[in-house]
Formats: structure tokens, C-alpha cells, sequence
């Protein structure tokens, strides 16, 4: 066989060596990508690619030889490389399913290729068909780009649709221009730039799938990580946050149940599926999930009986991962191919186990809240039986004990009266017990219950346990607050004075001071309580010493169970601060 190669054709060669080497970078390119992150339309493009320079390989063969059986492959190839790139897009575009029809495809450019070598003589009416089929089939690829662009605002598939159109324009110049050798050899070096933008705009794809992809699921994990505190719970704000991901129109959250599992909670077109029916595909693809614990894209079939009102194109589901075993399913529905884009599959399943974990986290934290809530009801009903108690205590020594010992009192100066001189120092001995007695339980009672609050009110109970701490210029007290303060609730008011009273009795006993200011206020929709002192201070234990004895941990409860707040600390300027505050009643 006589390789030589005519000298006419021998710059047609070089250049065709130059496009087989960038065909097969491409080749390599594709097939990398398609290991890497497992997508079926890397693995269609590295094929497309790899009959593309297989076309190239017949036509430098055909250069070698002019023997007709390579034209003949050359043109073949060619319209299955038009083929095969078009279904590489609609898969990546539209995650398109094979029909038997399709072969009518690949086919088509066989038959022809045979007719237009070996039986027609006519080359227009040989070649025009088949560069009207490329340059079709061209157009359509660049279609679906242009399609998907406008579904998800896509540059890099906004670039492919300009090559693609360009090079569907560039098909029809083939029976006037290249087929006469006016375009050799840059008719080459044209396809070839086409070619550098196919790839360029295939990698662009790939970076705008990862940075989309990666930036979304990074907000979604930032609202996981969402504080205790704010309104939206971490469901509902992780729904919300999905509904950025590409052409995603709904989302909702898919729970295992004893009975299978069910949708607790959507956002977008898809609120409404934990209280109707949802689509079928929605709940085929949260079943899937959940029992085979990967990420899964289905297509739904427009004519497969769906109503419209619940059809959506594509329904993805990401698993979500508890500590040993799939508990729930995220699920997607909208128009993009692929929500997830190009992100690896144990990403998706790491995003996974983090969601499972921050419902797990949820539903601790609403347990915690709840344990709390009945806490604070149990701290203040025992509050409520503590002051109750306080009461039926000073009932029965205010109005029996002390009664009883004053009556003693009075009988034992009757007997004073009536006996001899020899037992008088002995009853009045007698008399001074008991009136001692007397004073001490009195001063019990005062402590049990402030008698002020109930005879005089608060201000007035209140300026009055200030006089009683006073010991002349020893120990001053100073008490300020306006004319009228807001209704209180009865429980608020002696929880002030309680506190107003320990404050004053710690500074007494402990703060070496001389000088006590007392302020009474309204602070907004709060009464607040400040009591500071010239002293020597609080001890650095009394935080610790609080948590579990003092006086001050009896206020710190009684503030706590009205909503209220107790603060404690020492002056920079000296002397020590107990402020107290207590939300007001409600109108």
C-alpha cells in the first residue's frame, strides 16, 4: 500500500495532526472528569469526543490512501460525533432517558454516507443532507445549552451555545468553501477553536457546578449551626436555604416512620406536602433514598398520568444520615438537571449526616426547652408552697403562739400582784422571758411575712424596711424612688421587698459600709430594683457559694421564676451592686 502523501495534501495532514492532538486531550479531559465525580454525561462526552477522532483518524488515512472506504468512515464518524455530542448535552441538560427510536440517529448518517460515496454522482445534492443534518444537529446541542442557561443563568453554558451556534454556521460553508479546498488548512485550525471552547466551556461547567454547589451547601451547613435563639427553627431554615440551589423551586423534609416514613415540612411549591398528597415521584425518590442511603436526580414523566398541578421535571433526594442509619431524605423538585451539580457523592453524604445531626441536635434543644419550661413551673410552685408556707407559719405564731405567750404574760403579773415578796423577783424574771419571747417571735414573723406589704403597699413597705436598717450615723440608708410605680403583681411585690431586705442584710453583716442608696424605677416594661453600697465588696466565691446556699440564691430563684433578673457584682470605685429587675404586669 502506498502511503506516500501528495504534496497538495501535506499541510491539509499537519493540520490534522494538530486537531487529532486536541481532540484527544479532550478525549482524556472528559474521561477524568467522568472518573472523578461519577457523572453519566463526562462519561457521553469523552465518547463523542473519542468518534471524533476516530473521524479525524479516517480522514488522514483517507490522505494517505484516497481509497473511498475511508471517506466513506470519515463521514460516518462525523454525523455520529454530531449525535453523540447533542445526546451528551440533552443528558446533562435534561437527564433525557433512551428510546429504541433513537437508533433512526445513528443510523442516518451510515445510509447516507454510504449513498453519497458509492451511488450518487451529484456532489451538492450528495453532501448537502448530510452538512444540513450537522449543522441541525449542531444547533440542537447548543440548544440545550441555551435552554439550561436561561433555566439556571448559566456563563459557562451561555459560552457552549455561542460555540456550538457558531459552529453549526460553520457546517453549512462545507459544500462551497471547504469541500473545494478554499478553506484548507483553516478550515482545521477553525474547527479546532471550536473545539478549545467545547472544552473550555466543559471545565467552566464543572467550576460553576462546584462553586454554586459548594457555596449553597456551605449556607445550608451555616443555618445547621444557627443559634438556639432565633425565630426560624433549623428545619425551616435549611428548607428555605435549599430553595437557592439550581432551578429548585420546592423543598421538603422527609421522615422515617414505624409506618415508612412520611413529609413533616416543605417550603416553596412544596409546603403543602406534609397536609396533601405530594407527587408521586417526590415520595418514589424519598423511599429510594432512604433505603439505598444515596443521592438520587429523577426525571418525572410529563406523560405518565401526573396531574400537572404536581408535576415537576426533576425530583432529586439527598440522604439525611443519623449515627448508624438513614433517618430522612432531603427532596428537591424544579427544572435544573441536577441541584447538586457535580459535587461528589460523599459530600452530599457528609452534608447528610450533618443535617441529621442538627435535627437530632433540634429535637434535644426542644426537649432541653421543655425540661426547662417545666422546671421554672416546678421552681415556682414551690415558691408559691415556700411563701405558703412562710404564711400558715406566721399565722400560727402571730395568732396563737404569740397570743398564748402574752396571755402567760398577763396571768404571771396577776400572780405577781397576788403572791408574797419572796416570788416577786422570780415572776418578774418569769415576765421578762416571756416578753422576750414575745419580741423574738414578732421578729420571726416580721421576716415570715412583711406585714408592710399587706397593711401600707410596696413604696411605703419599703421606705419603712429602710428606717428599720438605719442605725443612726453607723449605718445610713437611703431610699429613692417616684411617687407612683406600675401595678405589680402580688408575688413581684415581695419578691422586691425580699430582695431589697437581703440586699440590706448583706451589706449589714458583710460589706463593713456605712452608706446604703436604694433606687426604685421603671425601666421600660420592667420595675427595677438597685441597691449598692460603700464596702469592702462581695467575696470572689459568692458566684460558686450561690449555686447552692445564701439568701442571694433564695432571691436569684424567686426573681428567675417571674421572668425577672438578678445581678450582683462589686464597683470599680468600691462597695458592692444587687440590681434586681422584674417585668411588669401585662394590661
Amino acid at each position: 500500500m502506498d502511503l506516500t502523501v501528495p504534496a497538495d495534501s501535506q499541510t491539509e495532514l499537519a493540520a490534522a495532526y494538530l486537531q487529532l492532538a486536541v481532540t484527544l486531550g479532550l478525549v482524556v479531559l472528559c474521561a477524568v472528569l467522568h472518573r472523578r465525580y461519577h457523572k453519566a454525561y463526562f462519561g457521553l462526552w469523552a465518547i463523542a469526543w473519542g468518534i471524533y477522532a476516530l473521524r479525524l483518524g479516517a480522514i488522514m488515512t483517507f490522505l494517505h490512501t484516497e481509497a473511498p472506504i475511508w471517506l466513506f468512515w470519515h463521514q460516518v464518524t462525523t454525523g455520529w460525533t454530531a449525535v453523540a455530542l447533542l445526546w451528551a448535552a440533552l443528558v446533562f441538560s435534561q437527564r433525557i432517558s433512551w428510546k429504541g427510536w433513537y437508533l433512526m440517529a445513528v443510523v442516518l448518517p451510515v445510509v447516507w454516507s454510504y449513498l453519497a460515496i458509492y451511488v450518487m454522482d451529484n456532489f451538492i445534492w450528495a453532501a448537502g443532507p448530510m452538512v444540513v443534518f450537522l449543522s441541525i444537529t449542531t444547533a440542537w446541542t447548543g440548544w440545550a445549552f441555551f435552554r439550561y442557561d436561561r433555566l439556571v443563568h448559566s456563563p459557562a453554558a451561555r459560552l457552549l451555545f455561542v460555540v456550538l451556534a457558531l459552529w453549526a454556521l460553520h457546517h453549512l460553508d462545507y459544500p462551497f468553501l471547504r469541500a473545494q479546498g478554499a478553506w484548507n488548512p483553516w478550515g482545521y485550525y477553525l474547527d479546532i477553536l471550536f473545539e478549545v471552547g467545547m472544552g473550555l466551556g466543559i471545565l467552566f461547567l464543572v467550576l460553576e457546578d462546584l462553586d454554586q454547589g459548594l457555596r449553597t451547601l456551605t449556607a445550608l451547613s451555616g443555618e445547621l449551626q444557627m443559634s438556639p435563639g432565633r425565630d426560624e427553627s433549623m428545619t425551616e431554615a435549611m428548607l428555605r436555604r435549599a430553595l437557592a440551589l439550581r432551578g429548585v423551586h420546592g423543598s421538603a423534609l422527609w421522615l422515617t416512620t414505624p409506618e415508612g416514613g412520611r413529609f413533616v415540612q416543605g417550603a416553596g411549591i412544596a409546603a403543602l406536602w406534609p397536609f396533601e398528597d405530594p407527587p408521586d415521584a417526590a415520595n418514589r425518590s424519598a423511599k429510594s433514598v432512604c433505603q439505598s442511603g444515596t443521592p438520587l436526580v429523577v426525571r418525572d414523566d410529563p406523560g405518565g398520568g401526573s396531574d400537572s398541578r404536581s408535576y415537576h421535571p426533576y425530583t432529586a433526594g439527598l440522604p439525611v444520615l443519623g449515627d448508624e442509619e438513614v433517618v430522612g431524605a432531603l427532596v428537591v423538585v424544579g427544572e435544573a438537571r441536577d441541584p447538586f451539580t457535580a459535587l461528589d457523592n460523599q459530600f452530599l453524604l457528609a452534608f447528610g449526616q450533618q443535617v441529621g445531626a442538627a435535627l437530632s441536635n433540634e429535637e434535644l434543644q426542644g426537649s432541653l426547652e421543655a425540661r426547662t419550661v417545666e422546671l421554672e413551673r416546678l421552681q415556682e410552685r414551690m415558691i408559691h408552697q415556700h411563701e405558703e408556707e412562710r404564711n400558715r407559719l406566721w399565722r400560727e405564731l402571730h395568732d396563737e403562739t404569740a397570743q398564748v405567750l402574752a396571755a402567760l404574760n398577763l396571768q404571771l403579773g396577776l400572780v405577781a400582784e397576788r403572791g408574797g415578796d419572796s416570788m416577786g423577783p422570780a415572776l418578774e424574771r418569769a415576765k421578762t422571758l416571756v416578753g422576750e419571747g414575745i419580741k423574738s417571735i414578732r421578729s420571726v414573723t416580721r421576716n415570715l411575712r412583711p406585714m408592710a406589704l399587706d397593711d401600707l403597699g410596696l413604696l411605703p413597705a419599703l421606705r419603712a424596711l429602710a428606717r428599720d436598717f438605719e442605725q443612726g450615723d453607723t449605718f445610713e440608708v437611703t431610699f429613692e424612688a417616684p411617687d407612683e410605680i406600675p401595678t405589680l403583681s402580688v408575688d413581684a411585690e415581695v419578691a422586691l421587698y425580699r430582695s431589697m431586705q437581703e440586699a440590706l442584710a448583706n451589706a449589714a453583716r458583710h460589706g463593713s459600709c456605712g452608706k446604703v442608696e436604694v433606687h426604685l424605677h421603671n425601666k421600660g416594661n420592667s420595675a427595677s430594683l438597685t441597691v449598692t453600697d460603700d464596702g469592702s465588696g462581695f467575696p470572689e466565691d459568692t458566684h460558686s457559694r450561690l449555686r447552692s446556699r445564701g439568701g442571694l440564691a433564695g432571691i436569684r430563684e424567686r426573681i428567675s421564676a417571674l421572668g425577672g433578673d438578678l445581678v450582683f457584682e462589686n464597683m470599680n470605685s468600691g462597695g458592692a451592686q444587687v440590681r434586681v429587675c422584674i417585668p411588669l404586669e401585662k394590661s
